[in-house]
Order: C-alpha cells, then sequence, then structure tokens
C-alpha cells in the first residue's frame, strides 16, 4: 500500500478504531444511498422583498400544501387544511388568532386535534430520513418526545392511550404552543432540505438585512451572487466606487433605513454635505420612489442625497475605468464629454441636451477629481462600511457560502449568463494579461473576488480583487450582469430613450439553441441528456407571453418579479423551483399581502405549477451530488476494512 494512501487510512482509523465500527458505517451510508433525494428550493432576484421571501420559504412553495394533502386527502375539509397550512406557516401567531376566538374548552379541543394533525403531517415529511438526521433536526427541549411520537410504534392501536395522554399532559402543563412552534418549526425544516439561492439579495426591497439575519440560520443555503450582491461585497471590501453605488441605489428605492437602521452605517455627513452643496437644487432628475404619504421634507433631503452620492459615483467610476485601462470601459467615460456652459453633451457623434445642468462640484478641467469635501465623505463613509460588524458578518456568509455558480444534481446554476458571440461561442474577454472564457472566466472572477475581500499579504492583488468587484457589478463581459453597458448617466441626464437601452448580451438570445445550451453544459461538465441550466437576472415579461422555460425544458429563467419594482413588467411576483425526488415544479407566485391575511383570513399566497417534469423513477440519493459523496466515503472505509483484516493498520478497541 502506497505510504499516502496508508496515512489517510490511519487518519480514518482514528474515527472509526475497528472492523465493527467501520462495517457499522458503511451498512448505514449504503443504506441513505437507497432513500428519496433531498428536496431542493430554487429562489433568485429577492431584491430585499424579505415578506414575500420569508413566507414563500415557510411554505416550501407550496411543497407544505402538498404534505397536507397527501396525508389528509378527502378526510378533512379544504377549510381545515387551509387552517393547518397557516398553523404550521405562523404557529405563535396563529395560536394566539384561535385562543380569541374560542372558549376555553373549545380552545383545548382544537390543541388536541392540531397536535395530531401535525404529527401526521411532521411524519409524512420526515418518511424519507433517517432516524439519526430526523433526530438533529428536533429541537432540544422535545427530542425525546417528538422522536416518541414520530416513531413507527405510534401505529399500534395498544398505544393510542399512550400518545393522548402525552398531547392531555402537555396541555395541562401549558406548553402546547411552545410544542406546536417546535413540530411547525421541524415540519419546516424536512420539507426542503437545501435552498439555493441564485442571486440578489440586495437592493431595491426594503429587508435584505432581514433576509441575510434569517438565511444565516437555515441549515443548508448556498448562493450563487448576482450583481447586486457583488456590488455591496465590493462596498463591503472598501471599495469606493461599489460604496456610492449601493448608496446611490438605497437613495433611489427610498431604502437609506436599510443603511441606517439595518447596518447602523451613518449616513449624517452625507446629508450635511448635500443640504450644503445642493440647497438650492431642487435635483428633479433624481426622483426616489417614495410613497404618496411620504414627508415631503424628507423626500427633497433624499433627492439632494441622491444627486449628490451620483456625481460622486461618476467621479469614481471614471477613476477606475482610467486605472484599469485593460476593463476596456473608456465609453462609460462621459463626464469630460459635457459641455459645461452649453449644457449639452456629446456620446458616439451625436449631441444631448442635458436635463440637469447643474455641476457645482465637477471641475471641468479635471471632471474626475473629487472635491476636497467629496474626497473627505467619502473616506468617512468607506470607514464607515468597513467597521461595520453586521454588514460584514453577511459580506463573509455570502462569501463562505456562495460563488459564482455552481454545479449541483446535474444542475447548473448561476445568475446572469455565459458571455456568448453573435455566433454562439464561448466569448474570449481579457482579465490581467490572460483571455478567459466560459467556465474559465466565472473561475478567474471568483477568484479575484475572494482576493479583494480576504488578501491581506499583496496589496495590488487586493486593490485588483476590489476592482474586480466593481468590474463583476456592470461591465458587458461580466456574467452576472449580461449587458453591454450600464446606463445610468443616461437615465438620470438625457431624454432620449435610446441612448438608454441596456443590449443584452447574445445568451438571452441564443438560449433557445439545444446546441448552445449543450455546449455551455458540457463546458461545465454537467451531464447534457439530464441537465439543466437555472437561472435569473432577467426579468421574464409574463404580462407579455414570454415563458421562463427555454429550449424545450432545458433552460429555466426563474426571474419572476420579487422585486416591486418589476412586478408591472412580468406581471407576478416571483418564480421558485422545487426540485424533489419526484422531479421538477417551476412555480409562479401572486404578490404576498400580509401575515394577517394568513393567520385570520387562512388566504395564502396563490401559487401556480409553471411546468412539471416527472422522473420514470423516484430518484434516491445514490443518484445525488451527496450519493457521489456516500459512496467515496464507502469505498475509502472498504479499504480501511481491508487494512484492518489484512493487519496493516491495528484495530484501537
Amino acid at each position: 500500500m502506497e505510504k499516502l494512501n496508508l496515512k489517510f487510512l490511519q487518519s480514518l482509523a482514528t474515527q472509526y478504531p475497528s472492523v465493527a465500527k467501520a462495517c457499522t458505517e458503511i451498512i448505514n451510508l449504503q443504506a441513505i444511498l437507497n432513500l428519496p433525494k433531498e428536496t431542493e428550493h430554487f429562489v433568485s432576484d429577492v431584491h430585499g422583498e424579505y415578506e414575500q421571501f420569508l413566507h414563500i420559504l415557510k411554505t416550501g412553495s407550496g411543497a407544505i400544501r402538498n404534505k397536507i394533502e397527501d396525508v389528509f386527502g378527502n378526510t378533512l375539509c379544504a377549510r381545515d387544511k387551509k387552517s393547518l397550512a397557516a398553523l404550521i406557516y405562523y404557529p405563535e401567531q396563529k395560536v394566539e388568532r384561535m385562543r380569541l376566538e374560542m372558549s376555553e374548552e373549545d380552545f383545548q379541543d382544537w390543541y388536541k386535534v392540531s397536535l395530531h394533525r401535525l404529527i401526521a403531517v411532521c411524519k409524512e415529511s420526515s418518511a424519507k430520513y433517517t432516524r439519526s438526521k430526523l433526530r438533529k433536526s428536533l429541537p432540544p427541549d422535545f427530542s425525546y418526545i417528538l422522536e416518541e411520537l414520530l416513531s413507527e410504534n405510534n401505529r399500534v392501536v395498544e398505544k393510542e392511550e399512550y400518545y393522548n395522554e402525552i398531547f392531555d399532559t402537555i396541555i395541562r402543563l401549558n406548553r402546547a404552543k411552545e410544542f406546536i412552534v417546535a413540530i411547525a418549526g421541524v415540519i419546516q425544516k424536512l420539507v426542503v432540505t437545501r435552498l439555493h439561492v441564485i442571486g440578489d439579495i440586495f437592493d431595491r426591497g426594503p429587508g435584505p438585512h432581514i433576509i441575510m439575519d434569517h438565511l444565516m440560520q437555515h441549515s443548508n443555503v448556498d448562493f450563487q451572487w448576482g450583481n447586486h450582491d457583488v456590488v455591496w461585497m465590493g462596498a463591503a471590501s472598501g471599495n469606493k466606487a461599489c460604496i456610492a453605488n449601493v448608496i446611490r441605489l438605497s437613495a433611489r428605492y427610498n431604502n437609506l433605513s436599510v443603511l441606517e437602521d439595518g447596518y447602523g452605517i451613518n449616513l449624517v455627513p452625507l446629508a450635511s454635505f448635500a443640504i450644503e452643496t445642493y440647497a438650492n437644487d431642487p435635483c428633479q432628475c433624481f426622483r426616489v420612489h417614495a410613497q404618496e404619504d411620504s414627508n415631503l421634507q424628507e423626500v427633497s433631503l433624499n433627492m439632494k442625497m441622491h444627486k449628490a452620492i451620483a456625481i460622486i459615483q461618476f467621479k469614481l467610476e471614471g477613476q477606475l475605468i482610467k486605472r484599469r485601462p485593460e476593463f476596456n470601459m473608456d465609453r462609460r467615460l462621459l463626464l469630460d464629454k459635457i459641455d459645461y456652459e452649453e449644457g449639452t453633451i456629446k456620446i458616439d457623434g451625436k449631441k444631448y441636451e442635458l436635463l440637469d445642468k447643474s455641476f457645482p462640484t465637477i471641475d471641468p478641467n479635471n471632471p474626475y477629481e473629487l472635491s476636497e469635501a467629496e474626497e473627505s465623505l467619502m473616506n468617512r463613509l468607506c470607514m464607515n462600511f468597513l467597521n461595520c460588524e453586521k454588514l460584514q458578518e453577511h459580506i463573509r456568509f455570502l462569501f463562505n457560502k456562495g460563488g459564482l455558480y455552481l454545479c449541483y444534481n446535474s444542475n447548473l446554476l448561476y445568475h446572469g449568463c455565459v458571455p456568448l458571440d453573435e455566433n454562439g461561442k464561448f466569448r474570449k474577454v481579457k482579465i490581467g494579461n490572460k483571455q478567459y472564457s466560459g467556465k474559465e472566466l466565472y473561475d478567474v472572477l471568483e477568484y479575484y473576488a475572494r482576493k479583494g475581500y480576504y488578501e491581506q499579504d499583496d496589496k495590488d492583488e487586493h486593490e485588483y480583487g476590489k476592482d474586480i468587484m466593481w468590474y463583476i457589478w456592470s461591465n458587458e463581459n461580466s456574467p452576472v450582469y449580461g449587458k453591454e453597458k450600464m446606463a445610468t448617466f443616461e437615465r438620470y441626464f438625457i431624454a432620449d430613450k435610446e441612448v438608454q437601452i441596456e443590449r443584452k448580451d447574445h445568451y438571452y438570445r441564443l438560449i433557445e439553441k439545444e446546441e448552445v445550451v449543450n455546449n455551455i453544459l458540457k463546458e461545465f461538465n454537467v451531464d447534457v441528456e439530464k441537465g439543466h441550466i437555472i437561472n435569473g437576472h432577467m426579468p421574464v415579461h409574463v404580462k407579455e407571453g414570454e415563458s421562463p422555460v427555454k429550449c424545450n425544458g432545458k433552460v429555466m429563467i426563474i426571474d419572476g418579479g420579487f422585486s416591486k419594482a418589476y412586478r408591472g413588467t412580468t406581471g407576478i411576483a416571483g418564480y421558485t423551483l422545487i426540485y424533489n425526488s419526484r422531479g421538477l415544479r417551476l412555480v409562479s407566485h401572486e404578490t404576498f399581502t400580509s401575515t394577517e391575511d394568513v393567520i385570520e383570513k387562512e388566504i395564502d399566497v396563490h401559487s401556480d405549477t409553471v411546468i412539471r417534469e416527472i422522473s420514470a423513477q423516484r430518484e434516491k440519493v445514490g443518484d445525488t451530488e451527496t450519493g457521489r459523496q456516500l459512496k467515496e466515503q464507502i469505498s475509502d472505509l472498504e479499504k480501511l476494512l481491508h487494512a484492518y483484516r489484512t493487519g496493516q493498520i491495528l484495530e484501537k478497541e
């Protein structure tokens, strides 16, 4: 036996010190391979809409309703099923609601009936898990009782009295509410095993920090970074152009409270600067998405802050473009194309009149230089971002649990696209001194993004990595952006809609071609026959008849408009995808109204199955990525067994 292999097996022997223990583990792992595969839940482009997002997580995109249907079928009326579903989604609130509506005697009876029903749903939800895995999912306070109640033995008639006594005692000791909350939590955990978030948690909506707090408590989640995530990652790394973009978008969508209240970032210096610099400027081109009843004075201040940070952003981006000529973004240098006396700008040989001609902080002879006040402001903001403990915690979590793409269970997950030329070939992109395309382009960009956040020793690599995060956010060759330009300046300052157009990458036109899609799957080593591409980023125009399903089901674009800003375009409030042992189910959702509607009126978010792809045979763990890893473990353990039985390694027990 090779020395290296023997050393590995000796290390493995510390965990399995005898033939008996190694054999037991092999038997356990072999049995797991034959269980039904885990249920995966895919979401994309959440954009801070935390209420809709958290509700869809609680429901498992309809998976919990399906479990209730499987268990009770025609034995419960529709109203009782809705009530039970609401109890599982929001157990604390639903219990309190029922307490108010019922007499004490009826409430005690409701407790007992609800406990029986919840245990039945929990048992169905746990059917495909080993007892060991189930045990790990149980809350410590009730683990023994729940394990007893979920045991197969409770089907024995003689034990009925035993289980009824458990319920009576729980109710008598005034622990029924806590017990119901515990069971509901277990059901939510068991119904969906793994959550894939395919980009764009941040920007537009009011609660990305709430979403991140929740996801950090999730037992099994991964991220495929979107461009809106990466710009926040760049901001947390200290890239000033990214910081300006993050603040500008928060101002534009009237969500500065995310930065101030959610992350505790002090924006008073920006407000003071904006008031002083743009005191008499109405800043009409920098309107914010405000409610009709919003405080007019506050909206006016936000508009001034919006303009102030936008001008700073254009300057900082100009500096970055000049600093990194290899980014090939000179076309986005626009401040030096302005005739400040005339109030016009020339782009691609055509002259446009500016909608806003007031630029008090711009020196026409050196338009990309920050004023002294702007420089001081950005230094303070940069320190605030770098020293924000909660933001850094969230961004580290994104780095630790995510990447630009994921190949998992024959599916290729990424947020945007794979940059293609007009013929469907992988476009070559220069990063540093080399050219990259396809999977290699994704890999090198992720490599530098991590350098930009983590690198401590090589300052040049660290700075380049920070700039790469801005590149990923906005460059036409970025796979998570996928448009020829980010026309931010044009949308603010030029009325002509033609110059505001952001043309999409050829990818979005070519993904109906099976040859192109198969080439992408091959590039990422994904099975062409079984594989799917799952991505978001581009809202699906459902109202205009566009389908999220492309290339005969091989591609699914699941950006359906979680963000309120997009719902007028999409006509729905988000797509999600469920992939379990029986196949794939793509679901469209209507707008979540309120928690109160679910609890009091038992109105759930209406969801429709857009496509259902049923597997010919029920998939097992052995058919999955987890199964591949378990088979490798079994192989290693069998080698350890051979080493024990041939005396190459001695048993410790």
